[in-house]
């Protein structure tokens, strides 16, 4: 049902000034030509945000684990999670933060499959079962085959 007025439509977005304040921006969203493709992989970001807390603790904004919890509106046994991250050698820490994003599918691995690897406490015996894990994943990127080859 029309009732004859005038319907004027206009693409827009907003714009954030100075102190938060937003403005009304004529035409679509710019897209910046410098963002990468793909999505940052769900475990880094989850890395980054163990690094974050732990320094939020040792700055003394937070006391401790207990309180990140009803921050991120999840358990404490999650924030246990996410933090046990940081028993990783930094070797590994390094290379899960800097891990390629993801274009297409799910994630290469997730931080369930990290828990294993971070519950070993020596570096030298998780860089191993992080060499692992790497291989399982290719293995199971190109299809699960493997090829034996007798000598």
């Amino acid at each position: 049902m029309h009732d004859g007025g005038l319907t004027v439509t206009r693409k827009i977005h907003f714009s954030l000034r100075n102190k938060g304040r937003r403005e009304i921006q004529p035409g679509p969203q710019p897209v910046p030509d410098d963002v990468p493709a793909g999505r940052v992989p769900r475990v880094a970001r989850l890395m980054a945000l163990a690094i974050r807390f732990d320094d939020l603790i040792r700055s003394g904004a937070l006391t401790d684990q207990a309180d990140l919890a009803p921050l991120g509106h999840v358990s404490r046994a999650r924030v246990t999670q996410i933090m046990n991250l940081l028993h990783l050698a930094p070797a590994i820490q390094e290379e899960i933060l800097f891990l390629p994003r993801v274009t297409s599918g799910h994630d290469p691995f997730s931080e369930r499959d990290l828990r294993a690897v971070a519950a070993e406490v020596d570096w030298r015996r998780q860089q191993v079962a992080w060499d692992r894990l790497q291989r399982a994943v290719l293995n199971r990127r190109a299809g699960g085959l493997t090829c034996a080859v007798a000598v």
